[in-house]
């Protein structure tokens, strides 16, 4: 019997060693075949990760959940940058934007650096605008520094609590045991083509755009940090807007919201309908049958919304399509 076990344990040694070996090769041609694509700028020594396109009005893009600044960049960011000086960032422990803490970095902390960060670019009072995740990060923003936004374009954001719990994928790595041992093997084993189908699914009911998987950098958010940092910010979210939703009745700037009545992944009655009902400044496009990517499925709608922000906050000096 102590032969088997020492063999079962020579076995699970082995097995361990060979996947934080291949997990670390696998975080190492990540990086080597998405490079940080912009510059960094250090805020009380973390270092931030963004890029600046264009000239005009000051506008800064957020991200949403396991994604980095290339979703901004895919298309979007080169269309604005024609109106608008626009900035893009990685959110922390995604993309190239260093970790908070080990913890997890709460909505708030996000729109305190994202904030900061934005100031030490020259950006005065820019619009903000966030991408699901990145919308509930631009609220916290707009809540708690209402004198660094001039204006909030939510787009397809979750903004209040929700029924149901946390995904299982979720709440694995996010334990605060279970989540150290299962990530080193999800980054060392997950196949390429359950990527592929992530990415693909959350355009759904659309399509992935052509070329959009292999400029977005995924397997970047397989890298361990990565994995844990996603996974401990979501776990947190819900609670995170329940306190934040008692506060919106404070925001006093022009809100745009954007989401589609297709998005299974954001609800539209629970979120930004609610939102539109509630606060007086906000004001609604919905977008029919799109799903949780109008900023690429409809990237029009998107711009439209950012216009009309900039617009109703009175900095946009060259009003065009």
């Amino acid at each position: 019997m102590s032969k088997l076990l020492l063999a079962a344990l020579l076995l699970l040694a082995g097995l361990v060693g060979v996947t934080l070996l291949r997990a670390a090769a696998r975080e190492r041609a990540a990086e080597a075949a998405y490079p940080p694509g912009g510059d960094f700028v250090t805020v009380e020594g973390h270092r931030v990760h963004y890029t600046v396109t264009g000239e005009g009005p000051d506008l800064v893009l957020i991200h949403g959940a396991s994604g980095n600044l290339r979703d901004m960049t895919f298309g979007l960011a080169e269309r604005l940058a024609a109106h608008y000086r626009v900035i893009a960032f990685d959110r922390p422990g995604l993309g190239y934007t260093d970790r908070i803490g080990a913890a997890g970095a709460s909505i708030g902390e996000q729109a305190a650096l994202l904030a900061r960060a934005a100031a030490l670019l020259g950006a005065e009072r820019p619009v903000v605008m966030g991408q699901s995740y990145g919308g509930a990060v631009a609220l916290a923003w707009a809540v708690n520094h209402p004198e660094t936004l001039s204006a909030l374009v939510l787009v397809a954001a979750p903004s209040y609590p929700w029924e149901g719990g946390l995904p299982r994928l979720y709440k694995v790595n996010a334990h605060p045991v279970l989540g150290p041992l299962a990530i080193p093997f999800l980054t060392a084993w997950v196949p390429q083509s359950y990527v592929d189908r992530a990415v693909a699914g959350v355009f759904e009911p659309q399509q992935e755009l052509p070329g959009y998987a292999d400029h977005i950098g995924a397997p970047l958010t397989l890298r361990r940090h990565s994995l844990r940092e996603n996974a401990l910010q979501r776990a947190s979210l819900k609670g995170e807007l329940a306190a934040l939703s008692e506060r919106y009745d404070g925001i006093d700037l022009p809100i745009e919201i954007v989401h589609g009545t297709a998005d299974e992944t954001v609800s539209l009655t629970i979120h930004s309908q609610r939102m539109a009902r509630d606060l007086p400044g906000a004001n609604l496009a919905t977008l029919e049958g799109i799903g949780h990517m109008p900023h690429h499925t409809r990237p029009g709608a998107v711009v439209e919304a950012i216009h009309r922000a900039a617009d109703r906050a009175g900095i946009r000096t060259a009003p065009g399509p």
